[in-house]
């Protein structure tokens, strides 16, 4: 191979893939941490160094020229190999000291990591965590994070997954929701209720529709993609919403609504990377998470 013909450098690639996966010089420096003149003048230095346009620019906005399509497929090549480079040398380091992300829901990255990660700072004081909290599945393989907390299994051949836990969740209201609007005594009765949905209420009503409850869309008087948000909305008297029962029990102010009503199962599936799984620091906090998750005393 003729090394001497390769006369341009990662950085310029790599600010090439991102601004043409994002869309725009900002949007990419955001992503990648920089300003956005230093992204710009990579991305010349590129178009210089191979000698081609790779976009038109018309005032902010940037369109892929047919040179810089072609060249898109080979840069996401080389920036999936270098991905897996870092992921192979991350899952080889025996350091403890470093950052671990976790990505968890909002409602497990407050209700549930706080008290793991306070074992955590005894048992190894020099690891960093970083907490992503979304609601959305965060993709390992492109390292939106080391660990993942999940409700659904992950059918990624390259993640060592472990089930952990399984739960359930339950209807609960405030009591002084309960004692104004009244208790209901069968299914029946919840239509004349209000209801917290996670999503718009169709996509909501979905989950219920295997069951008898008689709800419409009506009875959603307050929507959010937060499981946080929407738990407060419930706590100040404003509906009924879906919980789990550990988290739920924290709070002596809320009430089980309809006891008898079969629960919502919620499974609890820890992720990573196959290669990070080799990590020490990573192992440490992964089988923490495990074993805190998997006793039968974990929120304590």
């Amino acid at each position: 191979m003729n090394w001497q013909s390769v006369s341009f450098d990662w950085n310029q690639a790599r600010a090439f893939l991102v601004t043409a996966e994002e869309g725009s010089l900002s949007a990419a420096a955001r992503a990648l941490g920089l300003t956005q003149p230093t992204l710009g003048r990579q991305v010349t230095a590129l178009e210089e160094a191979l000698g081609v346009t790779l976009f038109e620019r018309a005032g902010r906005s940037l369109s892929l020229t047919q040179a810089g399509m072609e060249l898109l497929e080979h840069v996401k090549s080389m920036g999936e190999a270098a991905n897996r480079i870092s992921l192979t040398a991350s899952g080889q380091s025996q350091e403890i000291d470093g950052t671990v992300c976790i990505s968890a829901s909002d409602t497990a990255s407050a209700y549930i990591l706080p008290p793991i990660l306070k074992k955590l700072r005894e048992i190894a004081p020099g690891i960093h965590v970083e907490i992503v909290a979304t609601n959305a599945v965060s993709d390992l393989q492109l390292r939106e994070a080391d660990i993942a907390i999940r409700h659904v299994r992950p059918e990624q051949p390259d993640l060592t997954a472990r089930l952990v836990r399984e739960t359930t969740a339950h209807f609960y209201a405030s009591k002084t929701y309960l004692d104004r609007k009244g208790r209901p005594q069968s299914t029946n009765d919840m239509a004349t209720h209000e209801f917290i949905a996670f999503d718009r209420p169709d996509l909501f009503l979905k989950h219920f529709s295997e069951t008898d409850l008689p709800l419409s869309e009506h009875n959603f008087k307050q929507t959010t993609a937060s499981g946080l948000v929407g738990w407060e909305l419930a706590r100040n008297d404003l509906g009924i919403i879906v919980m789990i029962r550990e988290i739920a029990d924290k709070f002596p102010e809320m009430e089980q609504v309809l006891p008898s009503f079969e629960p919502f199962n919620v499974p609890f599936w820890l992720a990573t990377h196959r290669e990070l799984h080799t990590s020490k620091r990573i192992r440490l906090v992964f089988d923490l998470l495990a074993d805190t998750l998997s006793a039968k005393q974990w929120l304590c």
